[in-house]
């Protein structure tokens, strides 16, 4: 695939809320050399894949990336065809407070439910 053909930029294929882009924004601004944020797919775990967000000092050259309110999060095309449709929020609930990954695997039919799905960081398996 040719860079003219490669989308780099993500419109609606993911979805952030605002209090998710407002937590993930002031994790990324404590962290020194930090460009963003990396949502993740690995093989493995519930339901056969689990996922992860983790730190990112730099994008490769296969991401593509969702921008709002100068967050950026930084998804490989790989992981884009797992993850498209993801609503990404963060809940409170009493002492716990989390990522939430809703419609995980929504275009493969995965599951991608389990406990530990869904933390930053975190992953199944």
């Amino acid at each position: 695939m040719s860079e003219a053909q490669f989308n780099k930029q993500l419109t609606d294929e993911i979805k952030v809320s605002d209090e998710a882009v407002k937590q993930l924004l002031a994790l990324t601004e404590s962290e020194e050399g930090v460009n963003g944020v990396r949502i993740f797919v690995s093989g493995g775990g519930c339901g056969g894949m689990s996922y992860g967000m983790t730190f990112v000092d730099q994008p490769t050259e296969f991401d593509t990336t969702w921008e709002k309110d100068g967050l950026k999060v930084h998804v490989d095309a790989v992981a884009l065809s797992y993850l498209e449709g993801v609503e990404i929020d963060y809940q409170t609930q009493g002492a716990n407070a989390s990522f939430v990954f809703k419609n995980v695997f929504a275009n493969t039919g995965g599951s991608g439910v389990c406990g530990a799905c869904g933390a930053a960081g975190g992953g199944c398996g």
